[in-house]
């Protein structure tokens, strides 16, 4: 039977996704299959504090790391952990490289208490880490014992940037990824392998570099036989899967599709050999969805990998010794969650949310695209109002999601924050702006130049277009987004003052200056792309910069700052609050202590959308 919808104004819907439901949510970030074995570690994060976690077949899950504090240290983090035959070596909050078992036993430090470290790989015969390590904005490539009874050697420094150190199987190679200013790492790479003689603890020789202008190297990972060195290359419109023989000869063998994440963070993987070398299981982003494929080496040809249908987004690839895989994985309906996929059934292992939501309450993705006013196409999402028993006539206030970066996409998953609004009565639309990933490398390279131009234009064409198709209230538009998101909800309100009914902005960027100027080391040459190099660019640095134009701004406004965020320090937001007391536009300020550059703490998170609701209710859903 059923069941009568009620009239409900939109906005007004009673829903059982609540701030502290998301507040409460786990993060998964990686999953990684023990070697020679059917265990298996993965990484969750609550409030942030982080755990590794342990499994075996038949045995309930257990806490290796107790109060240490798994977290890559090395820009904006990543790569915490590495998954090794008889234990696990983490990147602490500290700083230090551990070691820590899986039998009962404290974790052992195993480098020195300076600098950051990340990505660390474990040596075939459990005996040596390779790892990335910065101090003092000086990053290197370094190899320590497992026991940590020798000091650190530099393997490899001179570039300005490392990620995705590892070995071949023997152990006599190693491969990674560097990169030098003023690149970003999508921008260009160099793939270097070299043979390691570990009496001595150096390599053999100067490493063999893969370079042309303009390519990116992306994830090298030898053969299970060693022989050979897989990985990803972006030199052309697409990206391909390459095989390399160690004697400089390449083949590819997967090419014209997109594959090749942004490395933002360290650890991440888009690709992972089967154990007799005969497959590689890559991922193909295609309409912002992410599914896992098997290129086979004997017959040249690929096949999508069954029983995963029900997820839209596949992440962090590891295939385990008898050949099952271990993933992340979610849909728009199904929180992300750690598997373990064998024989065509999935075991789930851990999850970021309980499944037991009605259906009804989670919204379905519409994939959106339009044509701008200069003739390119652009891309979103769209989340409809969805609720079992409400209902509301004509069209919904809408959520305008703008993603940071810009290098950047938001995919077609599972997105609690759409959940929360659908649920209540609004859409949301998520704009994938060009400048983002996932749509290949003239998108990506759009914005270069053009950043506070072009953004803010695909999104005001976005809204115009879905205002079109009657799935958006024109008087009721909100804007939304962090860092380089907020960049545009303040420019937006800027240029476009009234197009929006209110606005939604988290450590947004509003100085260029500053930012050219106060911004970490990962990013200190990136605004030179995305606008212009400075001094040159100067009047359009002031030009784009919404701080300098914040007087134009008259829609209302909530601003949410962490104290602590050395990317988008507090000043950059608190120039912006100035302006809108001074003209009295209404407005909301929180300014969350001890938070970065994103906020992990529960309270905070719960705050953050109790506040919203409020403002929401207040300048939108009661506003005449």
């Amino acid at each position: 039977m059923t069941c009568q919808k009620q009239d409900i104004p939109f906005g007004l819907w009673t829903s059982p996704i609540t701030p502290e439901m998301i507040s409460k949510g786990k993060k998964l970030e990686d999953v990684q299959a023990i070697p020679e074995s059917d265990g298996v570690v993965w990484i969750e994060s609550l409030s942030g504090k982080s755990s590794l976690m342990v499994k075996y077949p038949g045995q309930a899950p257990s806490d290796l790391t107790g109060s240490l504090n798994p977290s890559g240290g090395v820009g904006y983090g990543g790569g915490e952990f590495c998954a090794g035959k008889e234990g696990a070596v983490f990147a602490e909050k500290n700083g230090r490289l551990y070691y820590k078992t899986y039998s009962p036993g404290e974790a052992k430090p195993i480098t020195p208490g300076f600098g950051s470290s990340a990505s660390p790989s474990i040596s075939p015969d459990g005996r040596w880490v390779l790892y990335v390590h910065t101090c003092e904005d000086r990053d290197v490539l370094a190899l320590v014992d497992i026991q940590g009874e020798q000091w650190p050697r530099i393997l490899a420094s001179g570039a300005d940037f490392y990620m995705q150190p590892t070995w071949s199987a023997k152990g006599n190679r190693v491969a990674w990824v560097e990169w030098h200013h003023p690149h970003m790492p999508w921008d260009e790479t160099d793939l270097c392998y070299a043979e390691i003689d570990l009496t001595t603890r150096q390599l053999k020789d100067l490493p063999t570099r893969l370079h042309a202008p303009g390519a990116v190297h992306f994830q090298p990972c030898f053969s299970p036989a060693g022989d050979q060195l897989a990985y990803l290359v972006n030199r052309g419109e697409k990206d391909e899967l390459c095989l390399n023989d160690l004697d400089g000869s390449e083949k590819v063998l997967v090419e014209e599709k997109i594959m090749l994440p942004p490395a933002w963070v360290q650890g991440v993987r888009a690709f992972a050999w089967s154990p007799d070398g005969q497959i590689i299981y890559y991922l193909e982003n295609k309409r912002a969805q992410t599914r896992l494929h098997a290129y086979d080496l004997s017959t040249h040809s690929s096949t999508a990998v069954p029983n995963l249908e029900n997820f839209t987004i596949t992440s962090q690839p590891s295939v385990s010794a008898d050949g099952t895989f271990f993933l992340l994985v979610e849909s728009n309906q199904l929180p992300r969650r750690a598997i373990h996929l064998s024989e065509g059934k999935i075991e789930v292992l851990a999850r970021t949310m309980a499944d037991n939501l009605e259906s009804g309450y989670l919204p379905v993705s519409q994939s959106i695209s339009w044509t701008s006013s200069d003739g390119a196409e652009v891309h979103g999402l769209y989340f409809a109002p969805t609720h079992p028993t409400a209902t509301a006539n004509g069209a919904p206030p809408v959520i305008v999601y703008i993603h940071g970066g810009p290098t950047s996409q938001v995919l077609d998953g599972y997105l609690p924050e759409a959940g929360y609004f659908t649920s209540r009565g609004y859409g949301y639309f998520v704009i994938n702006y060009r400048g983002g990933t996932g749509y290949g490398r003239a998108y990506r390279q759009a914005l270069n130049g053009h950043w506070g131009e072009l953004d803010v234009q695909d999104t005001i064409e976005g809204c115009k277009h879905l205002i079109d198709r009657g799935l958006a209230n024109p008087d009721k538009l909100i804007i939304k987004g962090g860092s380089a998101g907020g960049y545009t909800v303040l420019n937006s309100l800027v240029h476009h003052p009234g197009f929006f009914k209110a606005g939604l902005c988290s450590y947004g960027v509003s100085n260029l200056f500053l930012l050219d100027m106060d911004t970490h080391k990962f990013e200190s040459h990136y605004t030179s792309s995305l606008v212009g190099a400075l001094p040159k660019a100067a009047q359009k640095y002031h030009d784009l910069s919404p701080v300098f134009h914040a007087d134009q701004i008259r829609d209302a406004l909530a601003v949410f700052q962490g104290s602590e965020d050395k990317v988008v320090p507090p000043n950059q937001s608190e120039s912006i609050v100035a302006f809108l007391r001074a003209n009295h536009v209404p407005h909301v300020y929180r300014l969350y202590d001890g938070e970065g550059h994103g906020f992990r703490r529960s309270e905070n998170i719960l705050d953050f959308y109790k506040t919203i609701d409020v403002f929401l209710k207040q300048y939108v859903i009661f506003s005449v």
